[in-house]
């Protein structure tokens, strides 16, 4: 593995930290050129994507100490080392989501709508950044499977797909519909290779159990759309 992919002195550059600022920029970079679909202009989701990314990275990190708690109590001085890793996404998606809705909420947007733009492009830089876990060696998998490369190679095709019924007709919360479920699923099967994650819930992992509730949120939004869609096609 390649922790420090770059070094000069006491300079240290961290696979880990690069991949998630190449992520971040080009999660920006392909959302802002799609700000003409709500008229609006690059520098609103450049403020909104620095919104979600600082309260992500808390959020992330908070859920991962809380989740090895003892090992922070024991070493207090790990708490700000995120170059050894240590984000658990669905903490960032809950911190990301709660604070991108306030922004949107603030800035009277139509909330549903900007998600479905942005989950597409959320679904590519998770790709990015397991990249970076396996240069970083965290997340590895059982038997020496790189399941950090299989779980990126799932999220990409995950973003393919959402930008393929993006090209379509569909009613606002699809797309944000089908990231959950299509993204739970990648997590559920993924645990099943990782080495990382005890499996205390029946043989399950926490993240398993976590996966099976995000499944099943997605699957209820989606058949509120399913209903909302049926009401309004017998009301016409």
């Amino acid at each position: 593995m390649y922790p420090v992919i770059f070094q000069f002195g006491f300079i240290q550059i961290y696979s880990y930290g690069l991949m998630l600022v190449f992520a971040f920029w080009i999660f920006v970079f392909l959302l802002t050129r799609q700000a003409p679909a709500l008229n609006l202009t690059n520098d609103f989701f450049w403020n909104l994507s620095l919104v979600i990314l600082l309260a992500g990275i808390v959020s992330a990190r908070l859920a991962y100490i809380a989740l090895n708690l003892r090992f922070f109590l024991d070493n207090p001085q790990e708490v700000f080392m995120l170059w050894h890793g240590g984000l658990i996404w669905y903490g960032a998606f809950l911190g990301g989501l709660l604070s991108g809705s306030i922004y949107l909420k603030r800035r009277k947007m139509p909330l549903l709508k900007t998600l479905d733009l942005i989950m597409p492009y959320l679904a590519l830089s998770q790709a990015i950044g397991r990249i970076g876990c396996f240069l970083n060696g965290c997340c590895y998998g059982r038997f020496f499977i790189p399941a950090q490369l299989f779980s990126s190679f799932g999220l990409l095709i995950i973003f393919v797909i959402l930008r393929l019924l993006q090209g379509r007709t569909y009613r606002q919360g699809f797309i944000l519909a089908c990231y959950l479920i299509a993204v739970s699923l990648e997590r559920f099967i993924e645990e099943f290779l990782r080495g990382d994650s005890p499996r205390n819930f029946g043989g399950l992992t926490i993240f398993q159990v976590i996966s099976i509730a995000v499944f099943l949120s997605g699957i209820l939004l989606w058949s509120i759309i399913l209903k909302s869609a049926k009401k309004a096609r017998e009301s016409a």
